[in-house]
């Protein structure tokens, strides 16, 4: 089973098309559906904002077409092409599309070209968190018009307070307080060392002292694991048990 999931854009004109493919998106379990669009500006609207993994784009849309419109993609974002054309797939090779289904498609096509994405996606995301599990050792930070070197292995935990957060250290009775989103610091950590476990907690799992329950204890904080984080909390927990 994927240990990944795929966020996915559907851009099609056709309204028939578009639902068809949501809902192929819908019961591929390691695809994540974020939104529908009716035209590539639409969809380029929405990137802007929600960056996402994966399009299943149409090539032949009026105003801007599929291929012109991948030309403009950030490279992290790939596309699986859609379309009643076979003449396009030599395009989309030239952008390097993922993969190209031909309309009309069924859905072992559709989970086909879903695999190849899959496939690749784990192999990225795969290197790239080896890449931050062996190599980083420390962050930066920026605290009082200074630019701080927090090394990870004295890090207890970080505490998320809106726009800011809290780093609790080893010997430090204060804490480091930094402008950051716990969302943009979770995804430069490596994941071996910390997981979040609540929407205002990020704990180092080498530093955890007890589990009590539903509650972590870390240099005699109490942290909840709320219910949202708890699944893959457990599932480290059982495979670091005796």
């Amino acid at each position: 089973m994927s240990s990944i999931k795929i966020s996915c854009v559907v851009v099609d004109d056709e309204p028939m098309a578009l639902n068809l493919v949501e809902s192929y998106v819908e019961k591929t379990p390691f695809l994540d559906f974020k939104k529908k669009c009716s035209s590539a500006i639409e969809a380029m609207e929405y990137i802007k904002s929600n960056p996402v993994d994966l399009l299943f784009l149409d090539i032949q849309m009026p105003d801007l077409t599929g291929i012109e419109f991948s030309k403009m993609l950030p490279k992290e974002t790939r596309v699986i092409f859609t379309t009643a054309f076979d003449h396009y797939a030599l395009e989309g090779f030239k952008v390097e599309a993922l993969d190209y289904l031909l309309k009309p498609f069924d859905y072992a096509e559709f989970l086909a070209a879903a695999n190849k994405a899959n496939t690749w996606f784990e192999l990225v995301k795969g290197k790239r968190q080896s890449i931050l599990s062996e190599e980083k050792e420390f962050l930066f930070v920026k605290s009082e018009y200074k630019q701080l070197r927090i090394k990870l292995a004295d890090v207890l935990y970080f505490e998320g307070l809106k726009d800011y957060i809290k780093i609790w250290l080893k010997d430090n009775p204060k804490p480091i307080l930094t402008l950051m989103s716990l969302k943009s610091l979770e995804e430069e950590l490596p994941a071996t060392q910390f997981m979040r476990v609540h929407r205002s907690f990020i704990v180092s799992l080498n530093n955890i002292d007890v589990i009590e329950r539903s509650q972590i204890i870390i240099n005699d904080q109490r942290i909840t694991v709320s219910e949202q984080y708890k699944p893959k909390f457990l599932e480290y927990i059982n495979n670091h048990s005796l």
